[in-house]
C-alpha cells in the first residue's frame, strides 16, 4: 500500500484536547490552497518512482472547510502529478457543524468516498466540555446528510474517559452511534495531551484523569457491544463492518510508505521520515520561494524500522511473520527475540495463524491508555 495524507491546519474552534496543528484564522484558506498545490506539485519533482497510491486521506484541522472547489483544485494537482489506483479510498475528515448536502455533494463528485466524522460525544454537556462546535443533533443530521449525498463508507470517532464521565453516558453515546450505523468506528481514549488547554486545566487541578479501571471497563464495553452490532476490531482503537477497513490507516500501521503534505506533516518515503515546519507562515514562506518545506527528515536504522513496524502492526493484526522475514531479511525472533518473549512471558504477546499478536489483556492497556505497555 502507498498512501497520501494532506493536512488542512484550519478550524473554527479548536478543542481543548488537540494536539494537531490548526489555527483559527480561516480567511487564509484560498491562498493556502495555492500554496498546498505548490508543495505537491514540487514534491513530484523529487521522484519520479512512487508507487500508485491506494489512498488519500485529507485531515487536519478541519478540512470540510475547504469548499468544493477549493478542493477540486488539490485534487485535480495530486491526480495530475501523481498515480492513484482507480478503485482508491479517499478519506474527508468533517466536523458535523461545517457540512451541508450541498458541500457533501460536491466532495462526492470530486471523488471522495469515504467521510470521517468527529462526532465525539452524543452528550450536550460533554460536547461543550471538549469545545466541540456542534450538537448532538446536528452529528445524526450529518450522518443522514451524508447518506443522502451518496456517501456509503462512513467513519464516527467517539471519545471514553473524559473527565465526569460517566459509564451510563458512555452506554448512550455507544447506542446513538450504533443506531446510526456508520461503516466504521474509532473509539479513543482522552489523552491530556502537553500544551494542550486539557493540559494546563489538568495542571491547575481544574480537571482530573479519569481513573485507569473506569478507562479500562468503558473500552472493555466497547469492544464487546461493537462486536455484538457487528463490528469487527482490527486495531485497538478501530472496529469496522466486513470489509470496511480504512485503507489508509492500514498503510501506518503496516508499516508502509505514504507521502504528506500540509504544515506539520509526517511523511514516510524509502525508510526516511520527514515533516514539515508547524507554522503556516514558515510554511508559506519556503514554499514561495519554491523551496520544500520539511523542517527536518531522519533516515531509521534498520533496527529501528524493524521495531517500529513491529510495534505498529501489534495494534492492528500482529506482526507477519513471513512478511517480516521477507522484508527485512532477517527472521523476527533473530531481530526482536527477546522482547518477544519478554511480552509473552508477561502474557502480553502471543503467536498464531503465522503473526505475532497481543493478548486480551494487552488490547485492554493499548485501547484505554497511551500504548506503551510493550516499549
Amino acid at each position: 500500500m502507498f498512501g497520501i495524507y494532506v493536512h488542512i491546519p484550519f478550524c473554527e474552534k479548536k478543542c481543548i484536547y488537540c494536539d494537531f496543528y490548526s489555527i483559527e484564522r480561516t480567511e487564509h484558506i484560498a491562498s493556502f490552497v495555492d500554496t498546498l498545490c505548490n508543495e505537491i506539485t514540487l514534491r513530484a519533482k523529487q521522484s519520479d518512482s512512487y508507487p500508485s497510491a491506494t489512498s488519500v486521506f485529507f485531515g487536519g484541522g478541519t478540512p470540510s472547510l475547504l469548499s468544493p472547489e477549493q478542493l477540486e483544485r488539490i485534487i485535480t494537482t495530486i491526480r495530475n502529478h501523481y498515480a492513484i489506483d482507480q478503485d482508491a479510498e479517499w478519506t474527508m475528515e468533517c466536523n458535523p457543524g461545517t457540512i451541508s448536502h450541498e458541500s457533501l455533494s460536491g466532495y462526492r463528485n470530486l471523488g471522495i468516498n469515504r467521510l470521517s466524522f468527529g462526532v465525539q460525544s452524543f452528550n450536550e454537556s460533554e460536547l461543550a466540555f471538549l469545545h466541540r462546535i456542534h450538537s448532538p443533533k446536528q452529528a445524526e443530521e450529518a450522518i443522514a446528510l451524508a447518506r443522502s449525498a451518496g456517501f456509503n463508507n462512513v467513519n464516527l470517532d467517539v471519545m471514553f474517559a473524559l473527565p465526569e464521565q460517566t459509564m451510563e453516558s458512555w452506554k448512550h453515546t455507544l447506542e446513538k452511534v450504533i443506531a446510526l450505523a456508520p461503516e466504521h468506528i474509532s473509539a479513543y481514549s482522552l489523552i491530556f495531551e502537553e500544551g494542550t488547554p486539557l493540559f494546563t486545566m489538568l495542571q491547575r487541578g481544574t480537571v482530573h484523569e479519569a481513573n485507569e479501571e473506569n478507562d479500562a471497563e468503558m473500552y472493555e464495553y466497547a469492544i464487546n457491544r461493537f462486536a455484538k452490532a457487528g463490528y469487527t476490531q482490527y486495531e485497538v482503537s478501530n472496529f469496522a463492518q466486513n470489509g470496511r477497513e480504512c485503507l489508509h490507516n492500514c498503510t501506518y500501521w503496516c508499516g508502509d510508505d505514504y507521502l504528506a503534505f500540509g504544515p506539520s506533516a509526517h511523511g514516510l518515503t524509502d525508510g526516511t521520515r520527514y515533516w514539515n515546519y508547524r507554522s503556516l507562515t514558515r510554511y508559506t514562506e519556503l514554499l514561495t520561494n519554491n523551496e520544500l518545506p520539511a523542517a527536518n527528515s531522519e533516515k531509521l536504522s534498520l533496527d529501528e524500522r524493524m521495531f517500529e513496524r513491529a510495534f505498529l502492526e501489534l495494534r492492528a493484526k500482529g506482526i507477519r511473520i513471513h512478511e517480516f522475514q521477507t522484508d527485512f531479511g532477517i527472521n523476527i525472533l533473530q531481530a526482536l527475540g527477546k522482547e518477544l518473549e519478554l511480552w509473552e512471558s508477561e502474557g502480553l504477546t502471543m503467536q498464531s495463524n503465522g503473526h505475532f499478536c497481543i493478548t486480551s489483556l494487552s488490547r485492554i492497556s493499548f485501547g484505554s491508555g497511551d500504548g506503551t505497555t510493550l516499549r
